[in-house]
Order: C-alpha cells, then sequence, then structure tokens
C-alpha cells in the first residue's frame, strides 16, 4: 500500500471554481486516507461539517500599525511552515501562482527542501495578473520554483508558455466533479416554481464579472424567448448585476428572468435547467459548463479558452464566436425545439462528464503527481469512470 501523505492546501477560499476544485480534492484525498491541511484566510465555503482526516489553519494578518498595507503573503508564507513543521507535512498544494506558489516558495525556504510544493494554475493568475508587467517576473519565479505545475485546460498551459516564457513541464490536469453530487436530480417541484410544464429555462452562473458578457447572455435570451416559451434563471452576484439588471428592464423582460443570487446545492439548481449559457470572452476551464454537463444540461457558449476542451461541438452542447449571440441564440432554439436531438445531447453530456472528468480519475492524476515530487513509487491504479 503507498504512504498515507500529510498534505497543505491554500486556495482563495471564497466562491470561485479554483477554491471549489481545490476543496473538493482535499475532501477526496481525506477520503482515501490522505492527511489534509487547509491553510487559508477563511475556512473555504465547499469544506462543509467536520470529516476525519481534514484540518484548517487559519491565517492571521499582523496589523502592525507601520505596514500600511496588512502583509498577507508574509503571513501566509509563515503560517506554511509553522504548519509544515508542528505536522511534518509532505507537500504543500497551492491553487494560484500569485500569492501561493510564491508564499510556497518562502516557506520551503524556511523549512527546508524536503518539502515539496505542487502549483496548479487555474486561469486569472495568468489571463489577467500575467498580463502586468510589473507581476511577470513574480509569477514566473512562483512556477519555476515549484516542484511540479500542473494547469486546468490545454489553452492555459499555452498561454503561460507564450505570456512567461516557460519552458519548465506543466501538466493538464482537468478540473473534475464528484459523480455522487452532481447527476440529474428530479427537482420537477422546484422547477414549477420558476416555469410552467410548456416552458423552458435557460440558465447561467457566474461572478458577474464583465469577462463573463452577462450583457450577451441577456441578449441570447431575448432571442431564444422570442422563439419558444422560456425563463432565464440568473445564479450568481457580482460587479455586472445593475448593468444586467438595467438591459433586462430595457428589454422588458423583467417577468421572466429571475435572480437566484449565490447557492451553494449548486447540483439542485442546474438540474432544472435546459441549457446553461456561458458566452465568457475568457474562460481558462469553464468548471461550471462541467457542473451543467454533470447533471444532462447541454452548455451553448463561446469558443474563449479552454471551453472547446470541454464542450464538444455539436454533441455535448454549441459554441460560437464570442460575441456572436445570433449563433448562439439560433442553438438554443434547434436544441430546445427538438426533442430527440436534445436527448442525444443530454446522453453525450452524461457520458462524457462521468468517464472523463469524474472525480476518481483526476485524484489519481494527483495523487500520481505527489508521489512522484517525493521521490515515492507507487502503484496508482487508474479509475474506470463511466
Amino acid at each position: 500500500m503507498a504512504k498515507r501523505l500529510k498534505i497543505g492546501i491554500t486556495c482563495y477560499p471564497t466562491l470561485g471554481g479554483s477554491g471549489v476544485v481545490a476543496t473538493e480534492l482535499g475532501k477526496l484525498l481525506a477520503e482515501k486516507g490522505h492527511e489534509i491541511h487547509f491553510i487559508t484566510h477563511s475556512v473555504p465555503f465547499r469544506l462543509g461539517q467536520f470529516q476525519k482526516n481534514i484540518f484548517y489553519h487559519e491565517v492571521e494578518v499582523n496589523d502592525y500599525y507601520v505596514f500600511r498595507y496588512p502583509p498577507y503573503d508574509l503571513s501566509l508564507a509563515s503560517k506554511m511552515a509553522q504548519v509544515v513543521k508542528n505536522q511534518q507535512l509532505d507537500v504543500l498544494h497551492v491553487h494560484y501562482a500569485v500569492p501561493h506558489a510564491v508564499c510556497a516558495f518562502l516557506a520551503k525556504q524556511m523549512v527546508g527542501d524536503h518539502l515539496k510544493t505542487v502549483t496548479t494554475l487555474h486561469g486569472t493568475d495568468i489571463t489577467v495578473l500575467a498580463q502586468d508587467e510589473s507581476l511577470k517576473d513574480l509569477i514566473r519565479m512562483g512556477i519555476n520554483m515549484s516542484d511540479a505545475v500542473t494547469a486546468v485546460s490545454k489553452d492555459l498551459i499555452c498561454e503561460t508558455r507564450d505570456l512567461l516564457d516557460i519552458t519548465k513541464p506543466i501538466e493538464l490536469t482537468y478540473n473534475f466533479v464528484d459523480k455522487r453530487v452532481y447527476y440529474p436530480r428530479e427537482c420537477s417541484s422546484l422547477r414549477s416554481d420558476f416555469a410552467s410544464k410548456d416552458e423552458k429555462i435557460l440558465m447561467h452562473i457566474s461572478n458577474f464579472r464583465p469577462v463573463k458578457r452577462l450583457s450577451d447572455v441577456v441578449d441570447i435570451f431575448a432571442k431564444v424567448a422570442k422563439e419558444v416559451p422560456s425563463r432565464l434563471l440568473l445564479v450568481g452576484e457580482g460587479p455586472d448585476l445593475p448593468k444586467v439588471q438595467q438591459r433586462i428592464r430595457q428589454l422588458g423582460l423583467q417577468d421572466r428572468v429571475h435572480f437566484l443570487g449565490k447557492q451553494d446545492d449548486v447540483a439542485q439548481v442546474i438540474s432544472i435547467a435546459d441549457v446553461m449559457l456561458l458566452p465568457s470572452e475568457k474562460e481558462s476551464f469553464g468548471l461550471v459548463a462541467l457542473e451543467a454537463m454533470a447533471c444532462g444540461v447541454p452548455t451553448i457558449g463561446s469558443i474563449a479558452g479552454g471551453i472547446p476542451e470541454l464542450v464538444t461541438h455539436g454533441e455535448t452542447g454549441y459554441l460560437s464566436p464570442i460575441g456572436d449571440t445570433d449563433s448562439m441564440a439560433a442553438n438554443a432554439i434547434q436544441l430546445l425545439r427538438n426533442p430527440e436531438l436534445y436527448r442525444k445531447v443530454r446522453e453525450a453530456c452524461l457520458h462524457r462528464a462521468r468517464s472523463q472528468f469524474c472525480n476518481d480519475l483526476i485524484t489519481a492524476e494527483y495523487e500520481r503527481i505527489y508521489y512522484k515530487v517525493l521521490g515515492i513509487e507507487a502503484e496508482i491504479p487508474v479509475p474506470v469512470c463511466d
């Protein structure tokens, strides 16, 4: 039996795809017997109730009066080193290059080279922060000083290499969904709260940032609603919420659009939808599309970032150029008007999510990476997911 590992995980613990993936990964690793220590400024929102083998260590920032800005990065690095020493951790797995990979490097300098660090790139640290010339060298160092680096899509790997001139190997490790959580739910009662039996439900879930193109979501829905009786459910909150509300009022769609705010039980909410809308202009992976796929809901989206690696055009959804709301609406209308086509796409969604992005498969891949950086030979069976 392979050695049970002690793994520290640092992520942004609030809402966001990277925090979701990091937290779910930690929970799955704990189920397999590994000891997991979350080192973050607050409890990860998906952590839930007490679980065996999972521990939380809060990062507290020194508010000494001479500091104009609280030195969170230094506090995090110090806390990482403290937990590594006290708990004898084998690996620090950090999500995002800045500041987490840089902090892990500092922690390693404090405790010694026996500590191994793994960095997972999720997108914003490359697609946004790496565009800033003042941060490029810092991000490059965080990546190069890691013992192993993974990224959640081929597109993100290519962008990282192009922007930062990285030659260090970056392993492709896709995001995943827990098949025990994400599956089609029976929720006809909940669905009836928003739509009648002859109406379709289109849904969008995000943090309502400009990159998600919320105006396109509303425009797509407006076009679809003219042809197919339907409702739009918007899940989440963010800076573009007022703009979206204004656009909906301009189009006179107030009585057909429902705002659900932030939701924890996303699988339950997704299961009432017929189509997921994801017209983003940047999307390193598109976790919400995978969550929808696992619930049997096709995605209508854009050809952006890693989305085409996840959504197979014409099989598990439909993709169009960024901003082409006419094409996206036409694809949605075709899908919603054709029950047999919808059934085939739905079945393809379920098969692809279970066979290629299931939790067992990706968890085993991360285990292999941990053992590799530690120089431990371990047989990690490749799970068969379907």
